[in-house]
């Protein structure tokens, strides 16, 4: 295998919403990126894993920075340019293109995928960004406590590349290079006797992290379209966990996250529902009654008559949810079928629906039920990239804990104010059930910050999180992982590490040092983003 190296003065692994922010940011600043992607979509969740932006009620006011807008902004943009909207959607100042109840911009993939990509353009036309794709990180260097390069393998059979960097950024979906770096780091539960939270567990279950999903699209059209019965379709037809009082988990039946009593949805595709009336909110509903409409990210009926055959129905339910084994830090061969696993449970997902979920009129099945892989740029239909809802952890400087933002613990004092805050985030402590048995675990939460210190590990000097592996707990992860988040994440270590870059002032001298400290707080409200949050903004 050959080989080449690089130097640059930043280098981002990992090309999701944190790394593109982060690589944005420090572009910006006038440092040279090197950013780099192992799945064919940059993106990340929005993307390759196809998960519609999970965001806060107050979205289209406040609570994001200027440049997640401008993502947001530039999305619907193409939908007003070159979609043939109806004139009652294309006047709607918030358009929703899905009319799905779980965002207030459902929308496909790809559309984001070319925002992005031109977010991205005039830095790599000149230069400044260079992106390396289909590589993963497979070994680093460091010298006491700096990384000095991450070597990149291939995942098409390409070259290996050694990148040497004076900062290096982990904006990888489950934080791959703490280990290679010997960065110090913490998966899974912690335990209450660490944290302190109510919701924690006696001991530490490192092993036990919540359930991964492997999402799909689909459309309902005439024909039977039914997929070849896939390989582990028996044992997943059958599989009924303890999360699901024993019922079977392909099924409408799930448990609810709030009370944990087995709730059943529905499934109606294209109910002919009003979609210009659909006002997205999960402060006041979840929005999953019809699983069809819950995640829909084409809602036919906002088009011309005629443009989509069908609306466009986003697969991410519980029922999809893979929590049989963990897939961090086990061997690559055990972790690669363990996600071929979580594959086939989708597909069984799939094929249980097309042949044997009840429907309403008292039948059986819904062949006409198509996989869109155009809609997800694969070849088998499925997502190209796992959802990763939870990621190894920095041992950081500063950890953010369920005493910190739930609105139990905190009521009216809302969070915690971070003296060093570097964004702001909201979303209910929402999380699945985990590899360890463990069910659902939703708290109720406050607009909370983003600390600085979060992104910054105990030691290692040169090395920032740039995404859901920042200083959270397993607790915490499940209000920090969402899209805005992890983008403002992403944007405040760009800047960190441009301004050290701009500076010498290294990344904890910045959050210790007062006035170093409000020199990069000054200079990324100048950007705009948000350290604060207004007074309207309420627990959820």
């Amino acid at each position: 295998m050959s080989h080449h190296d690089l130097h640059t003065d930043i280098l981002i692994v990992g090309a999701g919403l944190g790394g593109i922010a982060a690589a944005l940011a420090a572009a910006e600043r006038g440092a040279r990126v090197v950013l780099t992607e192992e799945h064919p979509w940059i993106g990340g969740q929005l993307t390759s894993q196809a998960v519609p932006p999970d965001e806060h009620p107050w979205v289209e006011q406040f609570g994001v920075s200027a440049s997640y807008r401008r993502l947001r902004d530039g999305i619907r943009d193409v939908y007003r340019r070159s979609y043939p909207l109806t004139l009652e959607a294309r006047a709607l100042e918030a358009l929703n293109p899905g009319a799905g109840w779980v965002s207030k911009l459902c929308h496909e993939p790809r559309v984001a995928l070319g925002v992005l990509e031109e977010m991205l353009a005039p830095w790599r036309s000149s230069g400044r960004i260079r992106l390396l794709e289909r590589v993963r990180p497979t070994a680093a260097s460091v010298d006491g406590d700096r990384v000095t390069s991450v070597t990149l393998s291939s995942v098409v059979g390409g070259e290996d590349v050694t990148v040497s960097a004076t900062f290096v950024l982990d904006a990888t979906e489950t934080g791959e290079l703490l280990p290679l770096t010997g960065t110090e780091y913490v998966t899974g539960f912690e335990s209450a006797r660490e944290t302190g939270e109510p919701s924690a567990p006696d001991a530490a279950a490192p092993d036990n992290v919540q359930a991964l999903s492997v999402c799909f699209v689909v459309e309902h059209v005439d024909g039977d379209h039914t997929i070849d019965k896939p390989e582990r379709y028996d044992f997943w037809s059958t599989y009924a966990p303890q999360q699901w009082n024993g019922s079977p988990m392909l099924s409408w039946d799930a448990p609810n996250p709030r009370t944990l009593a087995m709730d059943r949805r529905s499934f109606t595709p294209n109910p002919g529902d009003d979609a210009l009336a659909v006002d997205a909110d999960q402060s006041r509903t979840p929005g999953d009654g019809n699983l069809w409409t819950f995640r829909r990210i084409a809602a036919r009926d906002l088009f011309a008559p005629g443009h989509f055959s069908s609306d466009l129905c986003l697969v991410n339910w519980p029922s999809i949810d893979y929590f049989l084994a963990p897939v961090l830090d086990v061997p690559r061969s055990i972790e690669l079928d363990r996600l071929a696993d979580a594959r086939q449970l989708s597909l069984s997902m799939l094929h249980w629906m097309q042949t044997e979920a009840p429907r309403a009129d008292g039948g059986t099945g819904f062949p006409g039920l198509r996989l869109r892989p155009d809609v997800m740029g694969s070849v088998d239909g499925l997502a190209q990239a796992p959802y990763h809802r939870e990621s190894r952890r920095l041992r950081a400087v500063t950890t953010v804990t369920e005493n910190d933002v739930s609105y139990a613990v905190r009521g009216a004092r809302g969070a915690t104010r971070y003296d060093d805050s570097v964004g702001v985030g909201m979303y209910r402590i929402d999380l699945h059930p985990s590899t360890g048995g463990d069910t659902y675990i939703d708290v109720a939460s406050t607009p909370f910050e983003i600390p600085l210190g979060a992104l910054l590990p105990q030691r290692v000097a040169n090395l920032l999180a740039a995404n859901k592996n920042i200083g959270t707990t397993h607790i915490t992860n499940g209000c920090y992982r969402l899209h805005p988040v992890e983008w403002s994440i992403g944007e405040a270590a760009g800047h960190l590490a441009a301004h050290c870059l701009a500076t010498g002032r290294s990344p904890h001298a910045v959050q210790t040092k007062s006035d170093y400290l409000a020199d990069l707080q000054a200079e990324l409200v100048a950007t705009g983003v948000e350290l604060r949050w207004p007074t309207q903004a309420h627990p959820y």
